[in-house]
C-alpha cells in the first residue's frame, strides 16, 4: 500500500514548482478544452466540479456552459495552482477548493457532471478516486477525462514510450470506469486530444 501523503507531496512538489508558468508553457490549449466541455454536454443550471483544476483553465468554458445559474467548484491539491487560477482571474467563474479529489467536501449525488482535465495519471488509486468522484454525481450525471493531447504525442512530449499497462488505454480504461460506478460512452484518442466520456450508473 503506498502512503497516501507521499502521494499529495510528490504531486503537490511537482505541481507547486511548475504552476507560476504553467499557462505560459501551453498557451494555445484554450480551444481544446471549450471543445472538450462542449462534448460534456452541460445545461443551463447545471452543477460541474472541475476535478484536479490546476489554474482553472476549464473554469471559463465550464461557466459559459452552464450560465449564471450554474455551479462550478474547481478542487485541487496544490496552493500555488489556485493562486496561479486567482492570479488569472478564473475565480470569477467558479469557486475554487483547496482539496483532494480522493475525499471531497462535497454532499453524495449533488453534481451533474466532473471535467478531469490530466487527472487520471496522478491518482494514487484510481479504482477508488474515480468512485469518489462518482460519489459526489448524481445517477445518469457525467464524466470527462481530458487530455489536450493524446496519449501517444504526450508519451513523445515526455520522452517516454506507451506502455500497454497505460491506465488511458480504451482496454485498461473502460473496465476501470466500469468497477467505480461509470460506463464509458465514448473514446477518443487522437494526436490533437484525449478524452473518455462516461455516464454515471444508477
Amino acid at each position: 500500500m503506498r502512503n497516501m501523503s507521499d502521494d499529495h507531496t510528490h504531486v503537490q512538489e511537482f505541481f507547486g514548482a511548475r504552476a507560476a508558468d504553467w499557462d505560459s508553457r501551453f498557451p494555445d490549449d484554450g480551444p481544446a478544452y471549450a471543445s472538450a466541455v462542449a462534448d460534456l454536454g452541460l445545461r443551463e443550471g447545471d452543477r460541474v466540479l472541475d476535478a484536479g483544476c490546476g489554474t482553472g483553465r476549464a473554469l471559463t468554458p465550464l461557466r459559459a456552459a452552464v450560465g449564471a445559474t450554474g455551479v462550478v467548484v474547481g478542487a485541487d491539491l496544490t496552493p500555488a495552482m489556485l493562486q496561479a487560477a486567482v492570479r488569472a482571474g478564473r475565480d470569477r467563474d467558479g469557486r475554487l477548493l483547496l482539496a483532494d479529489v480522493a475525499a471531497l467536501p462535497l454532499r453524495s449525488r449533488t453534481l451533474d457532471a466532473v471535467f478531469a482535465a490530466g487527472l487520471i495519471a496522478h491518482l494514487p488509486d484510481p479504482a477508488e478516486n474515480l468512485r469518489e468522484l462518482a460519489r459526489v454525481v448524481r445517477p445518469g450525471g457525467t464524466l470527462a477525462l481530458f487530455h489536450p493531447i493524446g496519449r501517444a504525442a504526450l508519451a513523445a512530449r515526455q520522452g517516454r514510450q506507451i506502455t500497454p499497462q497505460d491506465l488511458r488505454a480504451e482496454p485498461n480504461l473502460r473496465p476501470l470506469l466500469a468497477g467505480s460506478g461509470w460506463r464509458m460512452t465514448s473514446y477518443v484518442d487522437e494526436d490533437t486530444r484525449f478524452l473518455a466520456l462516461a455516464v454515471r450508473e444508477g
